[in-house]
């Protein structure tokens, strides 16, 4: 669930309520339908190979739960094996890894928040992290990355040597005018 909640930026409420038919192990997709969006705006993601793989070991043991077909993610518990695992189960998971590796402020949104902000240190338009992440505003997609000191600084040493190659050319043709 945490692979895949990072590599498609979902939100808890994505996450917990995807059914096996969201996913679409050809395209290597998941489907996020719109009545479970915070936006209420469906969309379609990718996943890693890696995540693939993690689904593909999951679902034999999702079988020995249930063999219905419905929520993807179902609870394992004695209390409430083989029904769906609520946003609130999920939440309580994060926490227990949260303080079992000592990582206070890591919450169910953190992967969303490292997945948009690691597509905009590989240089993604902020119009495409906002059409991955669903935000109807550029302005909530802003609220998500969360770029270094180092990161804003190896950005602005890139720009300023593309400045100085054009400055440079532009001198050269200038000069032989």
């Amino acid at each position: 669930m945490l692979a895949l909640s990072y590599d498609s930026a979902l939100r808890r409420e994505e996450l917990c309520s995807l059914h096996t038919g969201d996913i679409d192990p050809a395209h290597s997709t998941v489907t996020i339908r719109a009545e479970n969006t915070k936006s209420r705006k469906g969309r379609v993601v990718p996943y890693s190979l890696a995540t693939a793989e993690l689904l593909r070991a999951y679902l034999p043991r999702r079988r020995e739960l249930t063999r219905d077909r419905g929520p993807l993610f179902i609870s394992e518990s004695r209390r409430n094996r083989g029904r769906p695992l609520s946003i609130w189960t999920w939440s309580k998971i994060v926490e227990n890894i949260s303080e079992r590796s000592g990582v206070a402020e890591f919450t169910t949104h953190t992967p969303r928040h490292l997945c948009l902000t690691d597509l905009a240190r590989a240089n993604w338009d902020l119009h495409e992290i906002a059409e991955f992440a669903g935000h109807k505003s550029i302005q909530t997609t802003l609220l998500y990355i969360h770029l270094s000191g180092r990161d804003l600084a190896t950005k602005l040493a890139q720009g300023m040597a593309q400045i100085h190659t054009w400055r440079i050319q532009m001198m050269k043709e200038i000069l032989s005018a």
